[in-house]
């Protein structure tokens, strides 16, 4: 008798690929922000960029976390841990930081001393689509970036403000975190031997109690390994965002991604530009002020993307998102992530045909509506 969080298709997915399911995994690290490391990012939030200390703290906790959760997987007899999270949870309170992490394991039928053992960011159905796609995972892998726009770029770019169009120094800092992310999980994945890094999920968020004055960007990912690919991929794993229902699609066409491709683009509406929406929103019609701008910013943004796809040879770039958020009342991120794909001749899936079961979404039966839970692996 144990308990699991694997659904009823992921098991069905697994069974497919000889393993059953295991018990539930968990590791953590509590940690203490400390009265140095306080005063370390307030002196570097004056400066702007990334700031090391609250990184390799983030980092380490995180690892940590990961680590534990990992060693109680093997301790319990699993071959691998599916599912894997980590999160950041700060206890104001007592002003300390947890660092969680949750997976599903899972065993291998007739393993016959076999004792590899890995972990993922995906679940069981999404394995099933990865490996009949020929990427087999190897580790849940993570990069991430700690930064500050900084006192000293807010000042600049209040200047800049005054005048309409992009604010470069905003948007250096940007893609500069965002490439520094995932080179970092590249890095992890190749200590690995991975040639792949798949499934990348990013998220940005503001670290201590919703400060906005430090962000943590930080990309997850499953480092795997493809036979069919070449071994230049090896020394520069190929990247990708795709579901993997869309991987294994991908394949069964015959292109392999390449890398995860992003760029971002810092706008300012302009001190007339924002006097002239107000003036012009009191009257119904098109602000073409407006409109003529955040076309445009999305033009640059895809362009940035496009031209770093153009210069890895890729024949296309998929699964393109364009997000839009705004900084302050005058200053609007434009961001387009994508994966640039190549077609290859030596690529393709174990089946012919997807099983519905590995593209069948499970569906949640408990809500909290006060939200006031955490800890839960969002499964």
């Amino acid at each position: 008798m144990f308990t699991s969080d694997l659904s009823v298709n992921e098991m069905y997915c697994l069974k497919k690929l000889g393993f059953e399911p295991g018990e539930m995994v968990v590791g953590n690290s509590v940690y203490s922000i400390g009265f140095m490391g306080s005063l370390t990012s307030g002196f570097r939030g004056l400066i702007g960029g990334e700031i090391n200390a609250i990184t390799d703290m983030i980092s380490s906790g995180r690892h940590l976390a990961i680590n534990r959760l990992e060693q109680e997987g093997l301790d319990k007899g699993n071959q691998g841990v599916t599912g894997v999270s980590t999160e950041l949870i700060q206890h104001s309170s007592a002003g300390n930081i947890e660092f969680l992490s949750i997976g599903s394991g899972v065993k291998k039928e007739n393993v016959d001393g076999q004792k590899s053992f890995f972990s993922s960011s995906i679940d069981g159905e999404e394995l099933f689509c990865n490996i009949d796609a020929g990427y087999n995972p190897q580790k849940f892998v993570m990069g991430n970036v700690a930064y500050s726009i900084g006192l000293g770029g807010g000042f600049i770019g209040s200047l800049k403000t005054l005048g309409r169009g992009e604010i470069k120094e905003y948007s250096n800092i940007f893609n500069h975190t965002r490439h520094l992310a995932l080179e970092r999980i590249v890095n992890e994945a190749k200590k690995t031997g991975a040639n792949s890094v798949l499934n990348i999920n990013t998220q940005i968020f503001p670290f201590y109690n919703g400060s906005s004055s430090v962000t943590e960007m930080l990309m997850i990912g499953t480092a795997s390994h493809n036979q069919a690919l070449g071994p230049e991929y090896t020394q520069n794993p190929v990247t990708s965002d795709l579901c993997s229902s869309e991987l294994w699609s991908l394949t069964k066409m015959g292109y392999i991604p390449l890398k995860l491709v992003l760029g971002t683009a810092v706008y300012s509406l302009g001190l007339v530009g924002g006097i002239t929406s107000m003036l012009k929103s009191f009257v119904k019609g098109e602000i073409k002020e407006l409109t003529t701008m955040v076309y445009d910013a999305r033009e640059h943004a895809i362009g940035l993307i496009e031209d770093e796809a153009k210069n890895l040879g890729a024949d296309l770039v998929v699964g393109t998102k364009i997000y839009m958020y705004e900084l302050s009342n005058n200053l609007i991120e434009f961001m387009a992530i994508g994966t640039a794909v190549k077609k290859v001749s030596n690529v393709s899936t174990r089946s012919e045909e997807l099983i519905p079961q590995a593209i069948i979404q499970d569906r949640d039966t408990y809500f909290d509506n006060q939200g006031t839970s955490f800890g839960s692996n969002g499964r």
